[in-house]
């Protein structure tokens, strides 16, 4: 990634690219039933939704991001013939949004957001700024007979997204776009466009999951759902080739604030960080994990990590050089927006490969570099005296070539555990196929306590092109009583339209 996060949101107005949301000023809960009545009969008069059989088959047609190039798809092609199709199901989204259960004050531990400005989706905290940026996590608590599908990043790669859905459509865990199985949900960990040019069919296939299933559904957000990198990176380049001043960026970019920067997935007192990044020790989780229920929100408000410093002067052990660092560059803020004043931890940060690698880097391109110990203390600290943290499954950590990272998730079947054993700073050369007997290939695997899981990001990208891979990642988590005996089950998906590439 050439541009630090900084310089990214230091890049100038972008008022121009944004379109105010044709939606009421008055959004109250007692607008939003009328309303979304409304969006049904809109929906109904231009035809029924196409089913999925009928989705895929309209964008089966499309060509590969690979063949593309970078170019826009030919407009004959496109399977949604204006932006209205996902026009509606956003604006569905929003009357579901805000009338659930990020809407009741009683699901947030500790202040809720200004209701007025929140959920008041006629608004934004951006260009220019209307409300305030309120980023939150939320705690996901299922019985211990739960599965949990699963995604890295997508990137604009429809075919890929398909292909999976497909899989999970042939098990028979969906139905279609329903989730069939009591026991499934499903979660997206962000970068839902950019660097590929269906971007606007992969939001839509999304939408219309989470709008079928609200409560099996979950999709976390990125560094990518955000204004200033889909300025730079494809998106808005990509819905003005498509739609032209008919795309609505600012809709979808304000439907990106509610969704949660961090889950925390747990079985009881068990937990696993599922986020798109990396950690943030400026939030502190545990009132949050140890509050009742098993379904609940907290604002992010004020990132202490400067205070995680001072309190926790041992976090990083006997490695001063990384406290060092970690003293330098880390601050008390709030943030105004995912990289402002600085990034949000959760949806940016990385972590090292090898387990002799410094314990904290600050790599000024990106965010932080965490290392096994770093990691290790914070997970400790994250359930307070309640709750325990045991590990992070997120994604992020992609490259457009064949470094040391994409070595290991090209060869780990696209589900790789940072710090494993035979890993190590001296064999970080070493191709694909020498890694293949060197790290856990088997599709069930074991989730080793204080682990991070790094997932693949899809293959029709630039991503998959350099690095040589066509398989697309899927993983089921499955939950059981004891933590001990929870289960990854990697099972990479070919995805047809690569075949023969």
């Amino acid at each position: 990634m050439p541009n630090s996060p900084a310089r990214l949101a230091k890049g100038g107005a972008l008022c121009h690219f944004l379109a105010v949301p044709a939606l009421p000023t008055c959004l109250c809960r007692l607008c939003w039933p009328a309303l979304l009545l409304a969006l049904f009969a809109t929906v109904h008069s231009r035809g029924a939704e196409p089913t999925f059989a009928q989705w895929t088959a309209a964008c089966a047609k499309l060509p590969t991001n690979r063949s593309l190039g970078g170019r826009l798809p030919p407009k004959a092609l496109l399977p949604l013939e204006s932006f209205d199709e996902l026009g509606l199901r956003l604006d569905a989204f929003f009357a579901q949004a805000t009338n659930g259960p990020l809407a009741a004050k009683t699901n947030w531990v500790g202040n809720a957001p200004r209701t007025g400005a929140f959920l008041n989706v006629a608004k934004n905290w951006f260009a220019p700024a209307e409300i305030p940026f309120e980023p939150f996590v939320e705690k996901l608590v299922l019985p211990p007979t739960a599965k949990v599908h699963l995604q890295g990043d997508l990137h604009g790669d429809i075919h890929s997204l398909l292909a999976v859905l497909g899989r999970l459509n042939q098990d028979g865990v969906l139905n279609g776009f329903t989730v069939r199985d009591p026991d499934l949900h499903v979660i997206f960990l962000g970068d839902y466009t950019d660097r590929g040019m269906f971007g606007t069919e992969v939001l839509y296939t999304l939408l219309r999951l989470r709008l079928a299933n609200p409560d099996r559904v979950h999709l976390v957000r990125g560094n990518h759902e955000d204004l200033s990198l889909i300025a730079r990176y494809g998106f808005l380049a990509e819905g003005r080739g498509k739609y032209g001043r008919a795309f609505d960026a600012a809709k979808i970019l304000r439907a990106y604030d509610f969704f949660p920067c961090a889950l925390y997935l747990g079985s009881g007192t068990n937990f696993l960080q599922l986020c798109h990044g990396g950690m943030e020790p400026g939030f502190n989780p545990a009132p949050l994990l140890n509050s009742p229920g098993t379904h609940a929100y907290h604002l992010l408000g004020s990132l202490r990590q400067a205070t995680f410093v001072r309190e926790h002067p041992q976090w990083l052990g006997a490695d001063r050089d990384s406290a060092a660092v970690a003293k330098e560059q880390f601050r008390d803020f709030i943030p105004e927006a995912p990289t402002l004043p600085t990034v949000i931890g959760f949806m940016w940060n990385d972590f090292t490969v090898f387990r002799d690698e410094p314990a904290f880097a600050h790599n000024p391109d990106r965010a932080f570099v965490y290392g096994q110990p770093a990691v290790a203390y914070v997970l400790r600290q994250a359930g307070g005296a309640g709750a325990q943290v045991h590990g992070v499954i997120r994604a992020h950590q992609h490259s457009g070539v064949p470094n040391p990272m994409m070595r290991r998730l090209a060869a780990s079947s696209g589900a790789f555990r940072h710090w494993q054993e035979n890993a190590t700073v001296a064999n970080q050369v070493a191709e694909v196929a020498a890694l293949a007997g060197k790290l856990e290939t088997a599709v069930e695997r074991p989730l080793a306590e204080g682990a991070v899981w790094t997932l693949n990001v899809t293959p029709d990208s630039v991503y998959g092109q350099a690095c040589g891979f066509d398989f697309a990642t899927a993983i089921t988590l499955k939950l059981a009583p004891a933590f001990a005996d929870w289960r990854l089950r990697v099972e990479p998906v070919a995805v047809p339209k690569l075949a023969g590439k």
